[in-house]
């Protein structure tokens, strides 16, 4: 009771009120903020995470444009439901390269975090054509105009898109930069040769992932979309439990 007699002096007093309440808030900030100018990295560094490729980058800003992120999360929360339905919860590290990122607070859809590989890609050529096609109950509207939008990568300024991501961190080469044009037309022709973009991107699928000749923007969002979720083998990943 004693407590309770003194806390309504707080609750009376206005002034007091606000001083405590400062006083609370300015220690819990200094709890949270201070730690971080003695981390080099607030982000546990995680094998196999590379920067996309410039078809797969090219593919993720159609993604934004088409507002799909609207509908659909890349997070699987790491609660049982979401982990048995989606696959391993989502890691920071994974997202480390997106600006920005593509969290997404409604799911309207299913998330995508883990999408990369789940289907064929053709299942996602004719979900971007017709999605009622293949899933009947859905409310997507239609993407087939896609396949028809053909992708220049000089057009499309891809090299200096890469060089605006390297200013916010994105570990960029200037090797990379320079074969921006090279790698993003290789990655779609089967018959390329694949050697540098592999060395450059390791992991990087390359195929015409639409079917149709030329680079389509349902190529380039076809390759984002394998790409989710494959960067990190989760049958070898062990946490850093210091993190």
């Amino acid at each position: 009771m004693a407590l309770l007699d003194k806390h309504k002096i707080l609750e009376k007093n206005a002034t007091l009120l606000l001083i405590f309440s400062f006083l609370v808030v300015t220690v819990g900030g200094i709890v949270e903020i201070a730690p971080l100018f003695y981390l080099e990295n607030t982000i546990e560094k995680v094998k196999g995470v590379r920067p996309y490729s410039p078809l797969e980058m090219a593919g993720r800003e159609i993604y934004i444009r088409e507002g799909c992120y609207v509908c659909h999360s890349q997070m699987v929360r790491p609660m049982r439901d979401e982990v048995e339905r989606y696959g391993h919860y989502s890691l920071a590290a994974e997202s480390m390269y997106d600006h920005p990122f593509l969290w997404g607070s409604k799911r309207t859809g299913p998330d995508l975090a883990r999408v990369g590989g789940r289907y064929s890609d053709e299942w996602h050529r004719d979900h971007l054509y017709d999605p009622q096609s293949v899933v009947p109950e859905s409310v997507m509207p239609k993407y087939g105009y896609l396949e028809h939008r053909m992708l220049d990568p000089e057009k499309i300024h891809i090299a200096d898109l890469m060089r605006t991501n390297r200013l916010v961190g994105v570990p960029y080469t200037d090797e990379m930069i320079e074969m921006a044009e090279e790698d993003f037309r290789a990655q779609a022709d089967p018959d390329a040769d694949h050697d540098g973009l592999l060395e450059r991107y390791p992991g990087a699928q390359t195929r015409n992932f639409d079917g149709r000749p030329g680079i389509s923007e349902t190529d380039a969002l076809i390759a984002y979309l394998q790409v989710l979720g494959t960067m990190v083998d989760f049958s070898t990943f062990q946490p850093d439990p210091t993190r």
